[in-house]
């Protein structure tokens, strides 16, 4: 029976439970989307979701109570000065879980936890396509422009030769 047990212990003690909870809050404020398992997802997620109506009002208290939770301070600068102000208008429900499906190894049960307004970096791949097109029209400029500088260089070369010789002739 598991009456009024108000969270999952994993099978593991206090000290593991509470570093590996820290370490995935962190993870998932830093990248915004962490890949874990169903059950460590909505543990992580009761944590998270409570730090970030903190991060809402950005006090000292609030930021010395989150401060307790997690440790790097670069994550914790982002989730007052981002993570937080992004959530200003909702009142809750600021993680989603996306099922995955299950582990080859172990067929646990496979999930991604984000936070609500993560975006994919799709736009980021459209602008890698348009580069390759960019190099290789650049390139094909770059030829024409190579025959020119060999040219300069060549012509160069014989002002040099003929500046020599007017030389030894003087």
């Amino acid at each position: 029976m598991n009456h009024r047990n108000g969270f999952n212990p994993l099978s593991r003690t206090t000290a593991h439970r509470r570093a590996m909870s820290r370490n995935m809050v962190t993870s998932l404020f830093r990248f915004e989307r962490i890949t874990t398992t169903k059950s460590k997802a909505l543990e992580v997620r009761k944590a998270a979701e409570k730090l970030i109506t903190r991060s809402k009002v950005d006090s000292v208290h609030n930021r010395r109570e989150v401060k307790k939770f997690i440790a790097d301070e670069k994550v914790l600068n982002k989730l007052f000065t981002e993570i937080g102000p992004r959530m200003k208008e909702r009142n809750g429900g600021y993680t989603r879980v996306l099922k995955l499906g299950f582990r080859q190894g172990d067929a646990a049960d496979m999930v991604i936890l984000e936070l609500v307004d993560y975006k994919l970096d799709s736009e980021a791949e459209e602008p890698k396509k348009e580069t390759k097109a960019k190099k290789a029209a650049s390139t094909e400029e770059k030829k024409p422009a190579a025959k020119k500088t060999a040219a300069k260089k060549s012509t160069a070369k014989k002002a040099d030769a003929e500046k020599a010789e007017a030389a030894d002739k003087e």
